[in-house]
């Protein structure tokens, strides 16, 4: 008898530390993954804050800026920078419309940027060399915090949706987060 019940708190003590281990796993990788998006948000804002020197080497430099285009990314911007996703309750719909949202700019800035190189005088200058130069290596960071965002997802997802990691899961309350795309 005695050794049966050993046996047996043996088991549960087992199955509890296994638990534990579990909910542990998954706090942590709750939070990397919150990391993770922070520094995505933390790319984004750098490519908002480069914004407005483009529309400033726009300004200084070319007797031809279109005001239109000007204004829109200017617009956009203050848009782009509008748009906040709560990582905790992330869905696919508020990560698609902050996608839609950066993409708006994106398109706007390249606009801009169009429109710039149709005057040669401005590819000389060094401000607007510097800039593009930033930009790319902007548009790169957020290429790279993105895939490690999803990547960071991708795990935890995995840990949600196995068995029988699942089961504390979904005693818990951990859902599966939404990829960028």
């Amino acid at each position: 008898m005695k050794k049966t019940l050993w046996i047996l708190l043996g088991i549960v003590a087992i199955i509890l530390l296994w638990g534990i281990r579990t909910y542990n796993g998954f706090v942590k990788t709750e939070e990397k993954m919150t990391q993770a998006w922070s520094q995505v948000e933390n790319v984004y804002q750098r490519r908002l804050d480069l914004i407005p020197n483009l529309v400033s080497v726009v300004k200084a430099y070319s007797d031809y800026e279109n005001k239109t285009l000007v204004e829109v990314v200017e617009r956009r911007t203050m848009q782009a920078a509008a748009v906040k996703v709560n990582p905790e309750a992330m869905t696919q719909e508020q990560l698609l419309g902050f996608e839609n949202t950066q993409q708006l700019l994106d398109d706007a800035v390249s606009d801009v940027i169009v429109s710039i190189e149709n005057y040669p005088d401005l590819k000389a200058v060094e401000n607007y060399q510097t800039f593009l130069a930033q930009y790319e290596g902007c548009e790169n960071r957020i290429l790279v915090e993105r895939r490690r965002y999803n990547e960071m997802v991708q795990d935890y997802n995995k840990s949600v949706r196995s068995f029988p990691s699942n089961l504390i899961a979904g005693w818990f309350g951990f859902e599966e987060h939404p990829y960028f795309n």
